[in-house]
């Protein structure tokens, strides 16, 4: 089998880098508003995608680091990796992007980015490429249609926006809330960046001690339990 160092990342089309997503992505869904579109290439085929974008509501994060400019930051929005790819291949590719954005837009200092404890995993991906964690919080966003479909419920709640599109004003009849967590991560492309830093950062520890760990969709379960070094 071959090893991490054998994959190639480059820029992609954000056509291209959905394609993947839908493909290998726990939640099926894009995000539409990632602008920085990363593939993920072994033995020549496309196996894996990592897409960036602004958040949702920059008011409610940029201030988490201290005079931070407006594009100054950015979110990684989706990552998504096929089985195909070799052990360690999510670590490298974070590495080979984040020095890509460094070259390609120097204003960009931090990253963030959210761990969906609640359905994926607790982040062991980004511990291991050099996050601080900021947060970890219950989630009580998510839910379950009768019909079985998982989705966030500001689908149906985020007001005039979803409403002009057709959507409901309320969370479907029958749906039921699912018990979770989301945590928050935070890495400095700009090392000096981190001296700015408005919360404390929380030792990984503390996941565990919240009762937050989750890996590939299992709560409580550890990646060194289930005998690995990352998650999807």
């Amino acid at each position: 089998m071959g090893k991490a160092k054998d994959i190639q990342v480059k820029f992609i089309n954000k056509k291209d880098a959905d394609r993947v997503v839908k493909r290998n992505h726990y939640s099926g869904k894009v995000c539409n508003n990632s602008q920085l579109n990363f593939g993920i290439f072994y033995e020549g085929r496309l196996e894996g995608a990592l897409q960036f974008g602004p958040p949702i509501d920059r008011r409610k994060v940029i201030g988490l680091v201290r005079d931070t400019k407006w594009n100054d930051f950015i979110e990684l929005n989706r990552m998504a990796f096929s089985d195909r790819l070799p052990r360690n291949s999510e670590s490298r590719a974070i590495s080979i992007c984040f020095k890509l954005i460094k070259k390609h837009y120097p204003n960009i200092e931090w990253v963030l980015s959210f761990s969906d404890a609640t359905r994926c995993g607790d982040g062991t991906i980004y511990r291991a490429a050099g996050f601080v964690l900021t947060q970890i919080n219950k989630n009580n966003s998510i839910i379950r249609l009768p019909d079985g479909t998982v989705t966030a419920s500001i689908t149906y709640t985020a007001g005039k926006s979803i409403l002009k599109m057709g959507g409901a004003a309320k969370v479907p009849d029958g749906a039921e809330y699912l018990n979770g967590f989301q945590l928050r991560y935070i890495y400095f492309i700009k090392p000096e960046a981190r001296q700015r830093l408005t919360v404390a950062p929380i030792p990984f520890s503390k996941i565990a001690e919240a009762g937050a760990t989750m890996y590939k969709g299992i709560q409580g379960l550890k990646a060194s339990e289930a005998g690995e070094s990352h998650d999807q």
